[in-house]
Protein backbone atom coordinates (compact mmCIF):
# COMPACT_ATOMS: atom_id res chain seq x y z
CA UNK A 1 0.00 0.00 0.00
CA UNK A 2 1.36 3.72 -0.68
CA UNK A 3 -0.79 4.64 2.34
CA UNK A 4 -1.99 7.71 0.26
CA UNK A 5 -3.73 9.66 2.68
CA UNK A 6 -4.74 12.69 0.93
CA UNK A 7 -4.13 15.08 -2.48
CA UNK A 8 -4.38 18.94 -2.58
CA UNK A 9 -4.08 21.65 -5.02
CA UNK A 10 -3.00 24.94 -4.98
CA UNK A 11 -5.11 27.43 -3.83
CA UNK A 12 -6.98 29.94 -6.42
CA UNK A 13 -6.05 32.62 -3.29
CA UNK A 14 -3.11 34.40 -2.44
CA UNK A 15 -2.17 33.59 1.78
CA UNK A 16 -2.57 36.80 4.15
CA UNK A 17 0.50 36.03 6.06
CA UNK A 18 3.82 33.84 5.04
CA UNK A 19 5.41 32.45 8.26
CA UNK A 20 9.37 32.26 7.93
CA UNK A 21 11.67 31.33 4.94
CA UNK A 22 13.73 28.57 4.06
CA UNK A 23 15.93 27.01 1.22
CA UNK A 24 15.97 24.08 0.00
CA UNK A 25 18.13 22.70 2.27
CA UNK A 26 17.46 21.20 5.55
CA UNK A 27 20.08 22.96 6.69
CA UNK A 28 17.91 26.83 6.77
CA UNK A 29 15.04 24.42 7.32
CA UNK A 30 15.61 26.35 11.09
CA UNK A 31 16.12 29.64 10.07
CA UNK A 32 12.64 29.18 7.91
CA UNK A 33 10.77 28.42 11.27
CA UNK A 34 12.87 31.32 13.04
CA UNK A 35 12.15 34.01 10.46
CA UNK A 36 8.31 35.75 9.65
CA UNK A 37 7.26 37.72 6.63
CA UNK A 38 3.93 39.52 6.12
CA UNK A 39 2.25 39.70 2.63
CA UNK A 40 -0.90 41.38 1.58
CA UNK A 41 -2.07 40.97 -2.16
CA UNK A 42 1.63 40.50 -3.04
CA UNK A 43 3.48 37.79 -3.08
CA UNK A 44 2.06 36.10 -6.53
CA UNK A 45 1.21 32.79 -6.66
CA UNK A 46 2.49 32.83 -10.01
CA UNK A 47 5.26 34.64 -11.75
CA UNK A 48 7.07 35.12 -14.79
CA UNK A 49 10.91 34.07 -15.92
CA UNK A 50 12.13 35.31 -18.75
CA UNK A 51 11.13 33.86 -22.19
CA UNK A 52 13.65 30.95 -23.58
CA UNK A 53 15.12 31.08 -20.09
CA UNK A 54 14.69 27.29 -19.70
CA UNK A 55 14.32 26.94 -15.99
CA UNK A 56 15.89 23.93 -13.15
CA UNK A 57 16.99 24.75 -10.29
CA UNK A 58 15.77 27.17 -7.10
CA UNK A 59 16.72 28.25 -3.99
CA UNK A 60 15.30 31.08 -1.43
CA UNK A 61 16.80 33.37 0.92
CA UNK A 62 15.68 36.29 2.73
CA UNK A 63 12.93 36.88 0.50
CA UNK A 64 14.62 36.28 -2.96
CA UNK A 65 14.57 33.16 -5.21
CA UNK A 66 16.92 32.42 -7.44
CA UNK A 67 16.57 29.80 -10.11
CA UNK A 68 19.20 28.10 -12.29
CA UNK A 69 19.00 28.23 -16.62
CA UNK A 70 19.78 25.00 -18.19
CA UNK A 71 20.71 26.57 -21.25
CA UNK A 72 23.32 29.07 -20.79
CA UNK A 73 23.77 28.45 -16.76
CA UNK A 74 22.30 31.69 -15.87
CA UNK A 75 21.28 32.85 -12.56
CA UNK A 76 18.13 34.99 -12.14
CA UNK A 77 17.00 36.21 -8.90
CA UNK A 78 13.45 37.46 -8.09
CA UNK A 79 12.02 39.35 -5.56
CA UNK A 80 8.70 36.49 -4.00
CA UNK A 81 6.64 39.88 -2.73
CA UNK A 82 6.51 41.13 -6.28
CA UNK A 83 7.06 38.61 -8.57
CA UNK A 84 10.04 41.07 -10.51
CA UNK A 85 13.38 40.26 -11.02
CA UNK A 86 16.50 40.25 -13.19
CA UNK A 87 19.74 37.91 -14.03
CA UNK A 88 22.25 38.54 -11.72
CA UNK A 89 24.85 36.78 -12.86
CA UNK A 90 25.87 35.16 -16.60
CA UNK A 91 26.49 31.52 -16.92
CA UNK A 92 29.53 29.94 -18.16
CA UNK A 93 27.67 28.58 -21.70
CA UNK A 94 26.56 25.11 -19.69
CA UNK A 95 23.67 24.41 -17.68
CA UNK A 96 23.12 25.70 -14.18
CA UNK A 97 21.07 22.84 -12.38
CA UNK A 98 20.31 22.11 -8.64
CA UNK A 99 21.11 25.48 -6.06
CA UNK A 100 21.14 26.31 -2.49
CA UNK A 101 22.48 29.28 -0.63
CA UNK A 102 25.01 28.99 2.47
CA UNK A 103 24.39 31.73 5.67
CA UNK A 104 27.14 33.74 3.64
CA UNK A 105 24.85 34.39 1.25
CA UNK A 106 27.28 32.22 -1.31
CA UNK A 107 25.13 30.17 -4.07
CA UNK A 108 26.48 26.36 -4.49
CA UNK A 109 25.32 25.56 -8.28
CA UNK A 110 25.09 22.32 -9.96
CA UNK A 111 27.14 22.68 -13.24
CA UNK A 112 25.01 19.77 -15.28
CA UNK A 113 27.18 18.43 -18.19
CA UNK A 114 30.56 20.82 -17.42
CA UNK A 115 30.95 18.59 -14.64
CA UNK A 116 31.31 21.14 -12.16
CA UNK A 117 30.22 23.27 -9.30
CA UNK A 118 30.10 27.13 -9.27
CA UNK A 119 30.17 29.43 -5.99
CA UNK A 120 27.97 32.74 -7.08
CA UNK A 121 27.96 35.45 -4.43
CA UNK A 122 24.33 36.63 -4.57
CA UNK A 123 24.80 40.36 -3.01
CA UNK A 124 26.79 41.12 -6.59
CA UNK A 125 26.47 38.51 -9.18
CA UNK A 126 30.15 37.29 -8.86
CA UNK A 127 31.28 34.20 -9.84
CA UNK A 128 33.36 33.49 -6.62
CA UNK A 129 35.22 30.01 -7.49
CA UNK A 130 34.47 27.08 -9.95
CA UNK A 131 35.25 23.16 -8.92
CA UNK A 132 35.94 20.52 -11.70
CA UNK A 133 34.57 17.25 -10.41
CA UNK A 134 35.10 15.22 -13.29
CA UNK A 135 36.29 15.65 -16.68
CA UNK A 136 34.55 11.85 -17.89
CA UNK A 137 31.75 11.75 -20.15
CA UNK A 138 28.78 11.33 -19.44
CA UNK A 139 28.55 13.35 -17.18
CA UNK A 140 25.63 15.64 -15.73
CA UNK A 141 25.93 17.70 -11.90
CA UNK A 142 22.17 17.52 -11.26
CA UNK A 143 21.94 18.68 -7.35
CA UNK A 144 23.54 19.51 -4.06
CA UNK A 145 23.04 20.03 -0.09
CA UNK A 146 24.92 21.28 1.95
CA UNK A 147 25.71 19.69 5.26
CA UNK A 148 27.88 21.45 7.48
CA UNK A 149 31.01 22.32 6.20
CA UNK A 150 30.58 19.83 3.10
CA UNK A 151 28.47 20.50 0.09
CA UNK A 152 27.24 17.29 -1.71
CA UNK A 153 26.69 16.93 -5.43
CA UNK A 154 24.99 13.69 -7.64
CA UNK A 155 26.16 13.02 -10.92
CA UNK A 156 23.19 11.31 -13.00
CA UNK A 157 25.03 10.09 -14.97
CA UNK A 158 27.97 8.51 -13.34
CA UNK A 159 27.50 6.15 -9.97
CA UNK A 160 29.15 8.63 -7.64
CA UNK A 161 28.60 11.95 -5.88
CA UNK A 162 30.98 14.37 -5.23
CA UNK A 163 32.47 16.03 -1.90
CA UNK A 164 33.11 19.76 -1.34
CA UNK A 165 34.77 20.81 1.79
CA UNK A 166 37.05 24.04 2.20
CA UNK A 167 38.35 23.63 -2.28
CA UNK A 168 38.59 19.89 -1.94
CA UNK A 169 36.73 17.87 -3.84
CA UNK A 170 36.35 14.19 -3.15
CA UNK A 171 34.81 11.39 -5.60
CA UNK A 172 32.38 8.75 -3.44
CA UNK A 173 31.54 5.98 -5.30
CA UNK A 174 27.84 4.80 -5.17
CA UNK A 175 27.16 1.10 -3.79
CA UNK A 176 25.00 -0.65 -2.44
CA UNK A 177 21.61 -1.29 -3.02
CA UNK A 178 22.87 1.68 -5.86
CA UNK A 179 22.44 0.34 -9.35
CA UNK A 180 23.35 2.18 -12.27
CA UNK A 181 21.13 2.17 -15.21
CA UNK A 182 20.92 3.70 -18.74
CA UNK A 183 19.46 7.49 -18.63
CA UNK A 184 18.58 9.46 -15.67
CA UNK A 185 20.06 8.28 -12.15
CA UNK A 186 20.98 10.19 -8.87
CA UNK A 187 19.10 13.73 -9.18
CA UNK A 188 17.58 15.07 -6.06
CA UNK A 189 19.71 15.07 -2.72
CA UNK A 190 18.94 16.16 0.56
CA UNK A 191 19.81 14.95 4.35
CA UNK A 192 17.81 12.14 6.77
CA UNK A 193 15.95 13.99 9.31
CA UNK A 194 18.89 12.90 11.72
CA UNK A 195 21.67 14.62 9.45
CA UNK A 196 23.52 11.43 9.70
CA UNK A 197 22.79 10.58 6.18
CA UNK A 198 21.89 11.73 2.69
CA UNK A 199 19.00 11.27 0.54
CA UNK A 200 19.22 10.55 -3.01
CA UNK A 201 16.42 10.28 -5.59
CA UNK A 202 17.11 7.83 -8.47
CA UNK A 203 15.02 9.01 -11.14
CA UNK A 204 15.69 5.74 -13.37
CA UNK A 205 14.08 3.57 -11.10
CA UNK A 206 11.88 5.65 -8.59
CA UNK A 207 14.01 4.23 -5.62
CA UNK A 208 14.67 6.85 -3.01
CA UNK A 209 17.99 5.80 -1.35
CA UNK A 210 19.52 6.27 2.03
CA UNK A 211 23.76 7.09 1.20
CA UNK A 212 26.57 6.77 4.21
CA UNK A 213 28.16 9.95 3.16
CA UNK A 214 31.28 8.62 3.91
CA UNK A 215 31.38 5.02 2.40
CA UNK A 216 28.95 5.30 -0.51
CA UNK A 217 26.99 2.86 0.51
CA UNK A 218 23.15 3.17 -0.16
CA UNK A 219 19.67 1.23 1.08
CA UNK A 220 16.62 1.79 -0.70
CA UNK A 221 14.20 3.70 1.76
CA UNK A 222 11.26 1.83 2.85
CA UNK A 223 8.45 3.31 1.50
CA UNK A 224 6.14 0.33 1.35
CA UNK A 225 4.64 -0.17 -2.23
CA UNK A 226 5.33 3.40 -3.07
CA UNK A 227 7.66 4.80 -5.64
CA UNK A 228 8.84 8.13 -6.29
CA UNK A 229 8.42 7.60 -10.30
CA UNK A 230 10.23 10.80 -11.92
CA UNK A 231 11.58 11.69 -8.93
CA UNK A 232 13.51 15.08 -9.20
CA UNK A 233 14.23 17.95 -6.38
CA UNK A 234 13.66 16.92 -2.42
CA UNK A 235 13.22 19.33 0.32
CA UNK A 236 12.85 18.07 3.99
CA UNK A 237 11.76 20.36 6.43
CA UNK A 238 11.70 18.38 9.70
CA UNK A 239 10.68 15.20 9.25
CA UNK A 240 8.72 15.98 6.20
CA UNK A 241 10.08 14.98 2.40
CA UNK A 242 8.74 16.72 -0.81
CA UNK A 243 9.70 14.79 -3.76
CA UNK A 244 9.03 16.58 -7.01
CA UNK A 245 7.52 14.21 -9.81
CA UNK A 246 8.24 15.95 -12.84
CA UNK A 247 6.62 14.71 -15.46
CA UNK A 248 3.62 13.64 -13.56
CA UNK A 249 3.25 17.05 -12.22
CA UNK A 250 2.76 16.47 -8.74
CA UNK A 251 4.67 16.44 -5.11
CA UNK A 252 5.16 13.47 -3.03
CA UNK A 253 4.76 14.02 0.40
CA UNK A 254 6.53 11.43 2.88
CA UNK A 255 6.85 11.73 6.23
CA UNK A 256 9.41 10.09 7.42
CA UNK A 257 11.28 8.13 10.63
CA UNK A 258 13.75 9.79 12.29
CA UNK A 259 17.00 8.50 10.81
CA UNK A 260 15.17 8.37 7.40
CA UNK A 261 14.71 4.45 6.75
CA UNK A 262 11.21 4.15 6.52
CA UNK A 263 8.47 6.31 4.98
CA UNK A 264 5.12 7.12 4.33
CA UNK A 265 3.17 8.87 1.46
CA UNK A 266 0.96 11.24 3.30
CA UNK A 267 -0.83 13.70 0.54
CA UNK A 268 0.13 14.95 -2.49
CA UNK A 269 0.31 17.97 -3.91
CA UNK A 270 -0.13 19.14 -8.03
CA UNK A 271 -1.44 22.40 -9.81
CA UNK A 272 -3.13 22.97 -13.49
CA UNK A 273 -0.74 25.81 -12.98
CA UNK A 274 2.13 22.87 -13.12
CA UNK A 275 4.04 22.25 -16.42
CA UNK A 276 6.65 19.85 -15.37
CA UNK A 277 8.03 21.40 -12.30
CA UNK A 278 11.55 19.96 -11.41
CA UNK A 279 13.13 21.85 -7.71
CA UNK A 280 10.94 23.25 -4.74
CA UNK A 281 11.83 25.80 -2.15
CA UNK A 282 9.45 26.88 0.78
CA UNK A 283 8.99 30.30 2.08
CA UNK A 284 6.53 30.48 4.79
CA UNK A 285 3.62 28.00 4.11
CA UNK A 286 4.34 27.66 0.43
CA UNK A 287 6.41 25.94 -1.79
CA UNK A 288 7.58 28.15 -4.84
CA UNK A 289 8.79 25.24 -8.18
CA UNK A 290 9.72 26.24 -11.84
CA UNK A 291 8.24 25.04 -14.15
CA UNK A 292 10.93 23.11 -16.84
CA UNK A 293 8.53 22.51 -19.81
CA UNK A 294 10.40 19.30 -21.03
CA UNK A 295 7.71 18.47 -23.25
CA UNK A 296 7.75 22.10 -24.77
CA UNK A 297 10.07 22.50 -27.87
CA UNK A 298 12.54 25.37 -26.23
CA UNK A 299 13.09 28.27 -28.05
CA UNK A 300 14.02 31.98 -27.58
CA UNK A 301 10.48 33.07 -26.72
CA UNK A 302 9.32 30.32 -24.92
CA UNK A 303 7.33 31.27 -21.82
CA UNK A 304 8.28 30.06 -18.38
CA UNK A 305 6.85 30.90 -14.76
CA UNK A 306 6.76 29.48 -11.19
CA UNK A 307 4.21 28.44 -9.65
CA UNK A 308 3.28 28.82 -5.64
CA UNK A 309 1.55 25.49 -3.83
CA UNK A 310 0.44 25.78 -0.44
CA UNK A 311 2.17 23.23 1.71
Amino acid sequence: MSHLVRRRTALAGVPAVLLGAATASTATAATAAASTATAGPRFPARFELPDGFQPEGIAIARGRAYFGSRADGDIYAADLRTGQGRIISQGPGTGSLGMKVDPFGRLFVAGAAGGNGRLIDTRTGAALASYTFTTATPTFVNDVILAGKAAYFTDSRQPVFYKLTDGKVTTIPLSGEYEHLEGNNANGIERTPDGKALIIVQSSTGFLLRVDPRSGVARRIDLGDALMTNGDGLLLLGRTLYVVQNRLNKVAVLELNHPGTKGVLVDELTSPDFDIPTTAAAFGNRLYLPNARFSTSPTPTTEYWVTAVER
